[in-house]
């Protein structure tokens, strides 16, 4: 790192990035954070595999910030930690997702999420320098209730998707979306009202 960005500050990099700031991956904290993670997503696929709804249901409640009522998630399943992803009631979300919880992943009732979506909340700089010192934060994301994303959809962070609306498979979403619209394409845009 040619720069001392964090000149004066004397938080440590996971206390950064949980306040949604530029930080370095360098933690010991965050390395702790992301082979827990790890190591639960696998333990989960055990379980599913195995048979053991019992045993897979409580590591998935371990794994995630918080899991609604008759949420349902169908392995392979990808994170950073884990802890900041929240399902709401009913949720299903089918083999494939990637979600990058750097920030908090919200995801609420009675949302659809198809096969090979990925939720992103990491950025990092433009500016070649600062990305090259391994600089990055995040911002999260939120789906309001009743959303259905298509397989393979990818949401970038910050973005924040209205209830009931609808995102066609393959979009990217890259800025926020009301509620009650269907929307597609990269970017994904507003196509019709979803009434």
């Amino acid at each position: 790192m040619t720069t001392d960005y964090f000149a004066g500050d004397d938080r440590t990099s996971y206390e950064r990035m949980a306040a949604g700031d530029l930080y370095v991956a360098d933690d010991p904290e965050i390395a702790r954070g992301v082979h827990r993670g790890m190591r639960l997503v696998d333990a989960y696929h055990r379980a599913v595999l195995d048979g053991d709804d019992d045993a897979a249901h409580e590591i998935l409640t371990d794994l995630l910030g918080s899991l609604g009522e008759g949420a349902s998630v169908k392995p392979p399943l990808a994170v950073d930690f884990g802890s900041n992803v929240h399902l709401g009631a009913r949720t299903f979300v089918n083999s494939g997702l990637t979600a990058l919880d750097v920030a908090a992943i919200t995801v609420g009732d009675d949302c659809l999420i198809g096969p090979n979506v990925q939720l992103l909340t990491p950025t990092h700089p433009v500016d070649p320098q600062p990305r090259r010192d391994k600089l990055e934060a995040a911002e999260p994301i939120t789906l309001g209730d009743n959303v259905w994303l298509g397989g393979g959809v990818i949401v970038c962070p910050g973005v924040t998707i209205g209830d009931n609306t609808v995102v066609g498979a393959g979009s990217v979403v890259t800025r926020d979306l009301p509620a009650n619209v269907v929307a597609v394409g990269n970017p994904a845009r507003v196509i019709r009202e979803n009434i």
